[in-house]
């Protein structure tokens, strides 16, 4: 297979491109810096782009048999200022368009599109039990992911199948959520849980994320939406209980919300509040 992924150096985007690469398959990176990278393995390519347009790259979508649409701002990569907020939102706006300008112009339209999303869909659901057929939330949030999967919402007039991977908080130890969750851990010699703990965390696996990727990029019967996480979400005051287990730290000392919220702003409700998600569709795909 030749796959295109927009996002392709950010966690899961390098991630995903290991495993398909050790499976033969060509991968082509999309990335503004491509002098910045290496194309050290067999089959990948760094291509240039300008995070907004189909403009040096659009040729490639024509018979590619995926594309994986990664691409967009982190949203815990910093305070949310009004410009952030912008940034975070365009970006995502400008890739998803990029993406349909390609595939409108090839004449040979690529088998199937990955667009990524994230439980943050959902907006914050207390112990409410979320499935894909939940309604969004009403947060800001929301509002960006609900944004960020209609950026590419029309590709069924093209005949292309769109899959939509609701990615949860994923865990690694390279990037991501978990090294800054489990920092407590390693700085004070204890931790806890953080606000009231009783939120949940719609946690997966590194491995898991890029396993459930493959299998909506090589699944032909898979079409819509997919929450990706784990099959036993876990409460924040969970979490801590196994860290400080594993870590042989005590999980006692919270951090309360207003510390929290001083320290991250608004950016903080991302930990305050969680979603009881499960992946329905997967396990019931097999």
């Amino acid at each position: 297979m030749r796959i295109i992924i927009t996002g392709g150096t950010g966690l899961i985007g390098e991630a995903l491109t290991r495993s398909l690469l050790s499976d033969g398959h060509a991968v082509q990176v999309l990335t503004r810096n491509p002098s910045r990278t290496k194309a050290s393995a067999e089959g990948l390519q760094y291509v240039q782009w300008d995070g907004r347009t189909a403009q040096g790259w659009g040729d490639l979508a024509s018979g590619a048999d995926a594309i994986v649409n990664l691409a967009g701002e982190g949203i815990a990569d910093g305070r949310w200022s009004k410009e952030r907020r912008n940034r975070i939102l365009q970006s995502r706006l400008d890739a998803g368009a990029a993406v349909m300008a390609a595939i409108s112009a090839a004449p040979v339209k690529p088998r199937a599109l990955v667009q990524a999303s994230a439980v943050g869909y959902y907006g914050p659901r207390a112990n409410e039990m979320i499935n894909e057929s939940a309604s969004p939330g009403s947060d800001w949030l929301s509002h960006v992911v609900w944004e960020w999967e209609n950026a590419t919402a029309s590709e069924a007039r093209l005949g292309v199948r769109r899959t939509v991977a609701r990615k949860g908080v994923v865990f690694s130890l390279k990037g991501g959520a978990f090294p800054k969750m489990k920092l407590p851990f390693d700085m004070i010699f204890a931790g806890g849980p953080l606000g009231s703990g009783d939120q949940y965390i719609p946690w997966i696996h590194i491995e898991d994320e890029v396993r459930a990727l493959r299998f909506l990029i090589e699944n032909a019967a898979t079409e819509g939406v997919y929450n990706l996480s784990a099959p036993t979400p876990v409460t924040y005051d969970q979490f801590a209980a196994t860290m400080g287990e594993v870590m042989g730290r005590t999980s006692f000392m919270p951090a309360p919300a207003f510390a929290l919220k001083a320290v991250l702003g608004d950016m903080a409700s991302i930990l305050l509040t969680g979603q009881r998600v499960v992946p329905a569709r997967l396990l019931e795909a097999g």
